[in-house]
């Protein structure tokens, strides 16, 4: 019997050297491998693989119409952990941790290249 492990999103990416800096200094993933266009990050049971790849056509950003979700255990935490190497991008490009009315708690990342990177956790409701 097979049985599916992980989902690991391929992320593209205009420069492979940034978006590892990114994904490893600010969100805290591990390099695990590395080739001249291709990387793979993990942190814990989550893993992503950043593809180098030209511009596109269009002129948008890589990461255009691009996102992931990440569940994650502790999301108040990580939030807190991850706060200082957030801190430092624009404002626009994050978005603090909230509920949202289908019981998950998130925060939003904006990646490099314009990837959203969703990290959320399922949150029992209030009950009135």
């Amino acid at each position: 019997m097979a049985i599916c492990k992980q989902i690991t999103p391929f992320v593209l990416c205009g420069d492979l050297d940034r978006a590892v800096a990114f994904y490893s200094d600010v969100l805290g993933f591990a390099l695990g491998f590395r080739t001249d266009n291709y990387a793979f990050l993990r942190r814990e049971g989550a893993a992503i693989r950043l593809l180098e790849c030209p511009p596109r056509d269009d002129g948008q950003p890589l990461g255009y119409e691009h996102s992931f979700y990440i569940d994650v255990d502790g999301i108040d935490a990580l939030y807190a952990a991850l706060k200082p190497a957030l801190d430092g991008l624009a404002n626009e490009r994050v978005r603090a941790p909230f509920d949202q009315s289908y019981g998950q708690r998130e925060f939003h990342v904006l990646d490099e290249d314009g990837a959203l990177v969703f990290f959320g956790q399922g949150i029992t409701p209030a009950q009135d």
